[in-house]
């Protein structure tokens, strides 16, 4: 292997050292850009729970506009993955810093071009694969957003504080969901048709603010020190796709397994649970909205709890805790929320997801990085995130639309019988879940890892 210069070598790894302006500018531009992606989430669960069916598909029956748009949304994650494989070799063989400048700015134009669309009614068809065309551009953007900041933050982080610090850029998940629910919160107050109003637009269109923000800073930051020392040592994996596929496979399942609870439990609690709130348990307002919000408020604190809890207890522990804390309640929350008292269901949605949900979310922030070696990191763990997206995430609101409709017609047809559908969507979470507790028994224990090292933790 060829040797760089000592001049060179000597430049390159002066620039591997952070100072604190360096790492709270670092922490500042992940968690912008990790506020940005989930306020198109939660905008984009919101809208397919409650605009987009009469929007883009009114041809159809409520039944099936529903299910046509949480289609759309399924798209978003189903491409993830290969965002997550396209940018995450980009991300181990370019620098950290160059895909997240490239995924704020993809995610962010995507979704405000999606507040320009046109409707079914002025543009028919083309209006719903405009749609589309637009959800699966934000999805290949988000493919690689989170993993990189994730990556970036521990790889900055000093040890035995690297859950702190990769918890707060997600923080800015939770700002970013607040931000969106609280925009539909106002849009929705006193609006009695939001999908007959031009209001539906406003929150896609302010993305163009956040990704503005996002982009300034992410440019102005430093290289994470870890790829610097990499790059200085002619280091830097060829093909990262082809090394994690011949020395990670056990640890990209483990990913995998952690996350079907967390992103389970976070797509069916921000999307399935409010249209299912909304429209079969029919309350009425801005319910599902003002949930999310308090959700959000609270998981902020859960996130940073999690993440310094796991730098004193280690992320197994941690992780698991919040694994068995959802599976417990899963029942008694399905079964609060399907009885239709507002603050009791909002009640319920902010303890499932604001503490068990998130509490996993938190914990995953150092601990998704510290399973891969420094060669192939970025790839390792969006290759992990973006694949259980797709298998939990992305797919839980069709199949929980599914469970609704399927629900109705083992009872006999009756669209009443569809409040019944909390068991089983109760028993689809707890299985998701239970896979979790079960890989956490399983993974090894990363906390205080060497990152510089090239072999996966063990």
């Amino acid at each position: 292997m060829a040797t760089m210069s000592t001049t060179s070598h000597g430049a390159q790894q002066a620039q591997a050292k952070i100072d604190n302006k360096d790492l709270r500018r670092a922490a500042w531009a992940c968690s912008l850009g990790s506020a940005l992606e989930y306020y198109d989430f939660a905008l984009y669960s919101l809208a397919s729970a409650l605009i987009f069916g009469p929007l883009f598909f009114p041809e159809q029956t409520v039944a099936m506009q529903l299910i046509l748009s949480f289609g759309t949304y399924f798209l978003g994650f189903a491409v993830r993955p290969i965002g997550g494989i396209v940018f995450g070799a980009l991300g181990d063989r370019l620098g950290r810093k160059f895909v997240l400048t490239t995924t704020v700015m993809l995610m962010g134009v995507s979704s405000t071009l999606i507040g320009l669309l046109p409707t079914f009614h002025s543009a028919g068809y083309l209006a719903p694969a405009l749609l589309v065309l637009l959800r699966i551009c934000q999805g290949l953007g988000a493919g690689a957003e989170q993993a990189g900041a994730a990556v970036l933050m521990t790889e900055y982080a000093p040890k035995g504080k690297r859950g702190f610090y990769a918890a707060l850029p997600f923080t800015g998940v939770q700002a970013g969901t607040v931000l969106a629910a609280g925009v539909y919160f106002l849009m929705l107050y006193g609006v009695e048709d939001i999908a007959a109003s031009w209001l539906w637009r406003v929150p896609f269109l302010c993305s163009a603010v956040i990704v503005g923000v996002a982009l300034y800073m992410r440019l102005h930051m430093k290289e994470s020190p870890t790829f610097t020392k990499l790059a200085a040592r002619e280091q830097v994996a060829e093909n990262p796709l082809r090394q994690v596929i011949r020395h990670s496979k056990r640890n990209v399942l483990t990913g995998i397994g952690l996350r079907m609870a967390e992103n389970g439990g976070s797509s069916i609690y921000q999307a399935l649970a409010v249209s299912y709130i909304a429209g079969v348990v029919g309350v009425q307002g801005p319910i599902g909205a003002l949930s999310l919000v308090s959700a959000a408020t609270i998981g902020a604190f859960t996130v940073l709890f999690a993440g310094i809890a796991s730098d004193h207890f280690g992320r197994r522990a941690v992780y698991r805790f919040f694994a068995i804390f959802q599976l417990v309640i899963a029942f008694p929350v399905w079964w609060v929320l399907s009885q239709g008292e507002i603050f009791s269901t909002i009640a319920a949605i902010t303890v499932a997801l604001g503490i068990g949900t998130w509490g996993m979310f938190g914990t995953q922030g150092s601990l998704m990085p510290e399973l891969f070696g420094a060669r192939y990191r970025y790839m390792g763990v969006s290759i992990s995130r973006e694949i259980s997206s797709v298998l939990a995430g992305g797919i839980a609101p069709l199949i929980g639309a599914a469970l609704i409709a399927a629900t109705a017609a083992w009872m006999g047809g009756d669209p009443a019988m569809r409040i019944h559908a909390w068991i089983p969507i109760a028993t689809y979470l707890s299985l998701l879940t239970l896979i979790t507790v079960v890989v956490s028994f399983r993974m090894p224990e990363t906390l205080n890892r060497d990152l510089d090292a090239h072999e996966d933790a063990k």
